[in-house]
Formats: C-alpha cells, structure tokens, sequence
C-alpha cells in the first residue's frame, strides 16, 4: 500500500506513540479512587495544568478549524483576535470563575449547580451539558480520521479485505483514546497530555525553522497581495468585512462569549477542578496565555504557506500535485477542510511529515481521552448519581464512569458515520455549545458572584438558551430544503419582509454580511449563539431581581458554598488565607503570589496591553488616517518575528516546569490520603 509517508515518518509516528502508551501503563498505579479517576486527587500543579490543559483543548479538529480561517481570512483574522486581549488578560490575572469555582471543591460544574440551586437543576443541568457536549464532540472522530486518510494518502478500503479505511481507522483513533482513559483517568489523561504537549510545541518550532528557511517572506506576501480574493484583503484587516463567516463581527462576538461562557464548556472538566490549590488553578491560567504563543503562530503560518503554493505559479507543480490529491474528495465542506493537510503533506520533508503526522494524532488523542472522560462522567457524577437514593461503592463507581466513557464514544462514532457538516468547523462549534453555553454561563456567573442569583433564574436561563440554539440549529440544516421553498412559494410576502429586515441590517452596518437566499440560512452560528446568550442573561436578571424585591428571597450563604471565613479548608489556600480578595483587588497580586508568580504576573499584563495598545493604535490610525499596506506588511514581519522567539523561550520554560511538576503529582498521590466520600455527591 502506497502512502505519502516515508519509513522514517512511520517510525516516528509509532515511536511517539509507543512512549506515550508506556506513561499511560505507569500511571495506572496511582489511580486508587473515585477524587484520583476524576481530578487527579487535586494533586496538579501549575506547568503540568498548564500544558496538559493546552494541548487536551488543542485537538486535530482544533487545526483543522484554524487551518479552514486563516486560510480563509489570511493574515487579518489574526489582528481581530487581537480584540480578546484585554478581556483573557483580565480572566487570568482576576481568577474568574475558575479560583471561586476550586474553591467550592465541585467535581463538576453541575455539582456546584446543585450547592447553588437543586439538585432537580443539577440534573437538567446535566443532561443538558452531556446532550451538548456529544452533538459538538460528534465530529471530532470524522474530522480527525479524514485528516490522516488524506495526509498520509491512504486508500478508501483496506487492500484485499474490502473494509472501509474511514471506519477502521476511526475505531483505532477511539480505542487508543479509551485504553488512556481506562487505564488511570485523569491521571493518565493529565500526564499523557503534557508529554505530547511538549513533543507537540516542539514539532511546530521545527516546522516554523523549515518554512522560514525554505520560503521567502516577500514572496508569501506577494501571493496574498495577488491572489486574495476580490474586494478582501489576506493582509489589510480593515478591508476583511466580506470575508464569508470571519469578519470583524466573528471575532468581537468570540470576546463576549469567552468572558460570558469561561468554564460553562466542559470538554475538560478534569482539569478545573485538578489544581492543588486555588491560587495554582489561578496561575495556571495566567501562563496558559504564554501557552498559546507557539501554537497561533504555526496555526497562522502553516495555512499561508499552502495557500502562496497553490496559487504561486513558482509553485505549479506542487499545486497540481495537490489539486489531484484533492480531486478524489466530492464533498465541497470536506475538500476545503482538507486543502491545508494535504498541501502539507506534499511540502514538508521527510522527517517533518512524520513529526506532523505525530502531532496531529497525539493532538487527536488528546482531545478524545480528556473529552470521553468528561462527557462520560458528567453523564454519571451529574444525572445518574443524584437519581440513586443510595451512594455506589468505589468500585462500582468507577466502573460506571468507564461504562458511560465508551457509551460516549459509541455515540460519537455513529455521529461520525451518519452527520453531514454543511459548514465551518468553528461555526459548528458555537451553535452546538450554545445549547448549554448559552445559559449555563449566566448560571455560573450569578451562581458564584451574586448572592441574590435565583434557582428559578438559573431555570429560564438555561432552557432559553437551549431552545434559541436548538432552534438555530434545526432552522440552519433545514433551510435549504425546507424552509426557503416554503417562503417561497407559500409566504412570499413574509420571505420579502424578512428579507428587507436583516439585509437592511447588514446593508447598514459593515461586517455583518446577512444575505437572505435558497443556499444557507441567513444568520450564522456565531450571532445564533450571541442572540441565545442576551435572552438567558435576561431572563436570569429579572427572574432574580423579582424573586429578592418582590418575593423577598433571603440571600445565599456564599462563603459557605466557598469555605471561606470559618468554613476555609486547610490546604485549600496558599499562605493559609481564609478571606481572598474580592471586587477590583482580585486584578493585584494577593498574598498567595510569591516574588516569581508576580515576575510572571507583570510580564504577562505587559505582553498583552503591549499588543492591545498597538491594535487600538492601529484601528484608530486606519480609522482617521488609512494604514497603507506596506505598514501592515511591516507590522506582520515584526510581530511573527517577535512571537518566534518568544515561542521558543516559553517552550524551554515550561517544558522545565512541568517536569518538575509531574515528578511533584506522583510523590503527591503516592503519600496523599483518600476520602472515599469525595465521590462528587452534595
């Protein structure tokens, strides 16, 4: 059988793989409780969440998605995400939601609903994030399979058996993904994830070293001059408000719903509650924004790369290379997302494409262990354990996570198999989450920071943002073949006032590029998920206001729910503080900060006001002035430049860090004492 990859390459992909597997095996030691298969005991420290954490949100699918923007949007997607700076500045130097939510000691998010609200809530609640965590973690297998198919050049059946390589492979991807999470949980999940988390950061360094060497900068930037196309440019941001799906609008959203829904998204759920202590959950946050650096950049560079090849006639030959491989795929969604993997597979050397290879299937493995964790203990810690009148042993316990686990994975191959995706992977994204996000962030919120936040609040908030999703959901798949010709035909004069209604809209404020025709539904995903956010924070508002003036509910006990004040638990807390800062001080260094955590603090609030600042510039500059494109191309020189070598610093950093935090969690779980009642029930 013919492939793409070289010996070499296969060599290195099953040598990756092969230690990998040997950590899982060592650490099943050390899985000896319910707390140790969910949270790693809460035995984490900050370089290990940090990284592990990363890379378990940084899967296949995750390139794939980035990969379908920027060779989309080129260069100008990456200036708006320059928006959220400030905003995940302030997440991580503030602990929101995520220092408070550790200190409620929850398993879950759900388990913190039920010392919130009620226990009937915490079910809903439960439900809720489990049905849309599985319709959104449904394409991960299909998308990540597709990838490795196409990029190692792989036949459509296995040779002489007449099975379909999609499926085989597929099954192989999950049962890997199982063995890890079988074998310790979160532990071996934890643990897995900062090895290929590191191979992962080091693979891209290397890739990056290959392009620069091997492709002219001036001659990457004559291709997006040349060849964007028309009306958009690939470089100038402030000429990006047609680009389908991603203009300005997209990115200005994304900051609202970062802040609105941190944490609500539980695809991870075992790495929000592993920190040992709340401070380090706080910390580890604060370098995950140093994380980030290495991996955007290869996200931005590798796309435009592929891009200048297809469309540079210097590069011809490649690009046939590449359009025939792309010719055998009929689905339009599924040859653009596979564009960039294949041209990959024909530029990188022999080495490189095996190193890519690796990443991409521990980035695969990554995500699935960690999401097949989560969505199958939710499934058990927040729906069936509160429905059973009596605690199940320990054993018993863990043996229904592992049950849930492979139903979860059941459920997403069938998903795989049988769902078409009609558009991009990161729009997919917001109109699934948004089943849960869009209510359950209002919920978490109040739930945390205001005493008077209501259990009838949390209600209508979360039933209101999933009806507006799911409805969004249902109208953007059956738009085409059903509702379109209805209006057509059957309500001609309600299809013209709708028309006149969102294209005025659209025609009237630049960026938001709603078009109402037979192809697509007019409104995208990501305004779905905004409009299902606005309605549940109303609803939340009032219901709460009416029930603290009108029916004059007491206040709830927040430092209780906590443990602060006489209810603080020893350990919970550095330097032994019981009361930790509230309001605007929680943006300052506390007592908890030793002299190296506020080095760390100040060089991160300087790094992302630095950018900030230069992206308010920028927009005011081209606002009143124009920025003529020579600048901007300057400015991209100058700040991939930059991001390079600070890619490189912070992977020595934490790869230093980590180690000693791996090395720190086994000494901790081998002398730490079990509560065989921290099972997650309240």
């Amino acid at each position: 059988m013919h492939t793409t990859l070289h010996w070499i390459d296969w060599l290195i992909v099953a040598s990756t793989l092969a230690i990998t597997i040997g950590m899982a095996l060592f650490t099943k030691k050390y899985t000896r409780s319910v707390a140790d298969f969910l949270v790693a005991n809460r035995c984490a420290g900050r370089y290990l969440l940090c990284v592990a954490g990363g890379m378990a949100s940084l899967g296949a699918i995750s390139f794939m998605a980035m990969f379908e923007m920027y060779y989309t949007a080129g260069l100008t997607a990456n200036w708006w995400t320059l928006v959220s700076t400030p905003t995940m500045l302030l997440i991580a130097i503030s602990g929101w939601i995520i220092y408070r939510y550790r200190e409620t000691r929850s398993l879950t998010i759900a388990q913190f609903f039920e010392k919130r609200y009620s226990r009937k809530f915490r079910i809903f609640a439960g439900i809720l994030a489990w049905f849309s965590g599985v319709i959104n973690f449904g394409i991960f297998p299909a998308v990540g399979t597709r990838f490795f198919i196409h990029f190692c050049g792989l036949p459509a059946t296995i040779p002489g058996t007449g099975i379909s390589t999609f499926v085989a492979i597929m099954l192989f991807l999950l049962f890997i993904a199982l063995f890890f999470v079988f074998l310790g949980g979160q532990i071996a999940i934890m643990v897995t994830d900062f090895l290929q988390g590191m191979f992962t950061n080091i693979t891209l360094l290397a890739i990056i070293a290959f392009f620069i060497f091997k492709f002219d900068w001036p001659v990457l930037i004559e291709t997006l001059q040349q060849y964007s196309p028309p009306e958009i440019s690939m470089i100038d941001p402030m000429r990006a408000s047609k680009v389908k799906g991603f203009t300005p609008f997209y990115f200005i959203i994304v900051v609202f719903t970062q802040f609105y829904g941190y944490l609500a998204w539980q695809g991870n759920q075992g790495y929000n509650a592993s920190a040992k202590s709340a401070h380090e959950a706080k910390m580890a946050r604060i370098l995950g924004e140093w994380r980030t650096v290495v991996i955007l950049l290869l996200m931005l560079l590798l796309p435009l790369v592929v891009f200048m090849v297809m469309h540079n006639p210097m590069f011809s030959e490649s690009a046939n290379l590449i359009r025939n491989a792309l010719a055998g795929i009929d689905d339009d969604t599924i040859r653009t997302q596979m564009t960039v993997p294949v041209g990959l597979a024909h530029i990188l050397p022999v080495g490189l494409v095996g190193m890519f290879c690796a990443t991409m299937l521990a980035a695969f493995i990554s995500t699935h262990d960690t999401y097949l964790h989560s969505w199958g203990s939710i499934f058990v810690q927040d729906v069936i354990l509160p429905l059973r009148k009596k605690p199940m042993s320990e054993k018993s316990h863990i043996w229904a996570l592992r049950a849930s686990i492979c139903f979860v994975a059941a459920l997403i191959f069938l998903f795989s198999l049988l769902f078409r995706q009609n558009e991009f992977i990161l729009m997919f994204f917001s109109i699934t989450g948004a089943i849960y996000i869009g209510g359950a962030g209002a919920a978490i919120i109040g739930g945390l920071y205001w005493k008077h936040g209501s259990t009838t609040g949390a209600w209508v908030a979360l039933s209101t943002g999933a009806i507006c999703a799911l409805c969004g959901l249902v109208a953007r798949q059956i738009w085409t073949p059903v509702i379109y010709p209805w209006l057509e035909q059957g309500a001609p004069n309600l299809l013209a006032g709708l028309t006149w209604l969102l294209e005025g809209i659209a025609n009237r404020v630049p960026g938001i590029n709603w078009v109402v025709g037979p192809d697509e539904f007019p409104i995208n995903s990501q305004w779905v998920f905004f409009f299902s956010i606005l309605l549940s924070i109303t609803g939340y508002v009032a219901c709460s206001l009416l029930a603290w003036l009108v029916f004059k509910h007491p206040a709830f006990d927040m430092d209780k729910m906590l443990h602060r004040g006489k209810y603080a638990v020893k350990g919970d807390h550095a330097c032994d503080v019981v009361k930790p800062a509230t309001g605007i001080r929680t943006l300052l260094p506390s007592k908890e900060f030793t002299r190296g955590d506020r080095v760390i603090y100040f060089l991160n609030i300087t790094w992302s006001l630095g950018w900030f600042s230069i992206f308010l510039f920028g927009c005011a500059w081209a606002a009143i002035k124009g920025v003529p494109e020579q600048i901007w191309i300057k400015f991209w020189g100058w700040r991939i430049g930059i991001i390079l070598v600070v890619a490189i610093g912070t992977t020595l950093w934490f790869m230093v860090g980590g180690i000693r935090d791996m090395v720190a969690l086994f000494k901790r779980l081998s002398s730490v004492k079990r509560d065989e009642h921290d099972d997650g029930t309240v």
